[in-house]
């Protein structure tokens, strides 16, 4: 066996350690995403990513790529431009598994949770969460036996969540009528015709000409909707 083979040979049967991992040929791929709501110093990434570290070389993961946020557990996961470009970057790069410190770094609610573990299943992208101690795939790549459970109880949590939103608003409303309240605008916001043909009275100047929707609204410096709206409302 020539050096080349002789070290391939070595480095198959025992793994070196670099950086405090075992590297071998044979290592799967793995990306962290970890998430805090703190944007100053009073919260940080650092302990997420060095637990989800460990768990990688106690696994035989190599650890490609880490993606770190700092952004408030209530936004939208479309404002959350990193976790975007985390799962596109595991998709497109071939990633084995995700690794996350918890479920709750997926989304701002059961729903978005689902929608990005759903994602996540069919890309065949394995997700590790670290708290519960769970992963959508097992090691030879097969379906967790739980998965199918996991994500029925996920979709029945969020149907739950969505029906307790809807009870808690239509509770509040009703609180607020028996106290005297009422819904709908205040009285005085209606605008007039009158009112409304002096506010608009260039939009309507222009429509008057026989200009386009599109045109008059640059030219008046409104939105095409509201240009749209006064169109029909005299009857123009």
């Amino acid at each position: 066996m020539d050096t080349l083979g002789l070290e391939i040979g070595m480095f198959e049967k025992d793994p070196v350690s670099l950086w405090g991992q075992k590297i071998s040929i044979n290592m799967r791929k793995a990306v962290i995403y970890a998430r805090v709501s703190s944007l100053g110093d009073r919260q940080s990434t650092e302990r997420q990513v060095r637990d989800l570290t460990e768990y990688a070389g106690r696994n035989d993961y190599e650890v490609i790529h880490v993606f770190e946020e700092h952004i408030s557990g209530a936004k939208k996961n479309e404002e959350r431009p990193v976790l975007t470009e985390c799962l596109t970057y595991c998709k497109e790069a071939g990633i084995d598994c995700l690794l996350v410190s918890e479920l709750s770094r997926l989304g701002r609610n059961v729903d978005e949770v689902l929608a990005t573990v759903r994602f996540c299943k069919d890309s065949k992208l394995n997700v590790f969460f670290q708290k519960e101690n769970l992963t959508l795939f097992q090691s030879d790549g097969s379906k967790n036996p739980f998965l199918n459970i996991f994500i029925s109880v996920l979709g029945t949590c969020a149907e739950m969540e969505r029906e307790n939103i809807q009870f808690r608003l239509q509770s509040g409303r009703r609180r607020y009528v028996e106290n005297g309240g009422k819904l709908g605008r205040k009285k005085g916001s209606y605008k007039t015709k009158e009112q409304k043909e002096e506010e608009y009275k260039s939009v309507l100047r222009e429509l008057r000409r026989g200009t386009s929707v599109r045109r008059t609204a640059k030219l008046c410096d409104v939105s095409t909707s509201t240009v749209s709206r006064i169109k029909v409302e005299f009857s123009l």
